[in-house]
């Protein structure tokens, strides 16, 4: 065997030592209800409010608003939802470039595509698996130009409209000098936080950082309404206007319907809420118990020759959604061999997602070299990181 051929066997046994014995597989994220679901949900059905209505929404709202640090939180159906309303409120048009990252869950991309709007690549850095700055920076220096306030690029003459940066299973960017550098530009930031909420960049959650930003409550997300996600804002007037948006644009009246622009249908409803209200209670406790899960990863994957276990950046503190191994760059042909491996043990793992430019409808799209992307997406495996688990052992 030679010395840089990751012994998967050792990497298995290191990561069973972490993890409970299981007859079954054990997941990847799995959620956890043990606080006041059962309350929460029976009062909605008691009462007759579940659909799109109901005081559990405008409670959601108000607890999301203070958990992120906004000024204003509005409920939607989905991550998704919330993000193409979030894009659509900073005047995303057709025929407008977006700024996203290439590696990022293909939900990002499609929202820019549902306005007829480009998706527009840019790099990762390997220290947070987000938006480079840096090399964004550069980038822009040689292809952008400001000029009356509209930010163009000048080898297609389009508008660039936004800047979408993700966090990445929970890491959050390094958002200062992307703060600053989309000043320069005037460029909006519209903050995908779909995996990072209980995530803090310098003691400040993340979320609040855009002009918009967007949460995610999936099955699979930290904490959870089923479906659902959020648009957050720090401007009060912005978050009316997201609330007209999501719910058909209907403007108030005692009985007549009367809508004042093309809205959206996506409420969340009142059933969705009331569970998200009872997993919101507990998130500090969720983040705590996934951090003490990271940290015995970390610990035992110190002898294991090959990879390291993916840690915050020194700026930020993780809710660590999904645990992650980073494969040293001469064993990134050993991934598909991992995964088969920690699967035939009743692991689930997965790798990161394709990256975007490579799916067949964003080829042609525009793009800065993508190569510490293209090198993350061959050496990063998600593993096992329901908040359960780290009180398995």
């Amino acid at each position: 065997m030679s010395a840089q051929t990751l012994d998967t066997g050792q990497l298995v046994r290191a990561l069973r030592s972490v993890l409970p014995i299981s007859e079954g597989v054990l997941g990847l994220h799995e959620p956890t209800f043990r606080g006041r679901e059962w309350d929460y949900l029976k009062e909605c059905l008691d009462t007759g409010w579940v659909s799109s209505v109901g005081a559990f929404v405008d409670r959601f709202e108000e607890q999301l608003a203070e958990v992120t640090g906004v000024r204003r939180a509005v409920a939607c159906v989905n991550g998704t939802a919330a993000l193409h309303a979030a894009l659509t409120l900073c005047g995303v048009a057709r025929d407008d470039e977006v700024l996203v990252p290439t590696l990022t869950f293909v939900a990002t991309a499609n929202a820019v595509a549902y306005l007829g709007a480009v998706p527009h690549f840019v790099d990762s850095e390997e220290r947070t698996l987000g938006v480079d700055p840096l090399r964004l920076s550069e980038y822009l220096a040689d292809v952008a130009e400001v000029r009356g306030g509209i930010c163009a690029n000048r080898r297609t003459g389009r508008r660039i409209r936004a800047v979408v940066p993700v966090h990445v299973l929970g890491h959050p960017v390094d958002l200062d000098p992307l703060v600053e550098l989309c000043a320069r530009y005037d460029l909006p930031i519209v903050e995908d936080a779909t995996e990072s909420l209980g995530s803090t960049y310098k003691g400040r959650p993340t979320g609040g950082f855009g002009r918009l930003g967007v949460l995610s409550f999936n099955g699979n997300k930290i904490i959870t309404t089923g479906g659902g996600g959020a648009i957050l804002t720090d401007d009060e007037e912005l978050g009316r206007a997201a609330k007209h948006l999501t719910t058909t644009a209907k403007l108030p009246h005692p009985f007549a319907f009367v809508h004042d622009r093309v809205g959206f249908n996506y409420r969340l409803p009142n059933l969705n809420a009331a569970l998200g209200c009872a997993q919101l209670e507990q998130l500090p406790g969720f983040v705590d118990e996934k951090r003490a899960l990271a940290t015995r990863y970390a610990e035992a994957l110190r002898g294991v020759r090959g990879v390291t276990f993916f840690s915050e950046p020194t700026f930020a503190r993780s809710n660590y959604w999904l645990c992650a191994i980073l494969l040293d760059e001469q064993e990134a042909h050993a991934r598909d061999r991992v995964l088969e491996a920690t699967g035939q043990a009743g692991l689930q793992t997965r790798p990161l997602w394709t990256p975007m430019h490579r799916l067949p409808m964003y080829r042609d799209c525009p793009r800065m070299d993508l190569s510490v992307a293209e090198g993350l997406e061959q050496r990063v495996i998600n593993l096992p990181s329901s908040v359960w688990l780290s009180a398995s052992r």
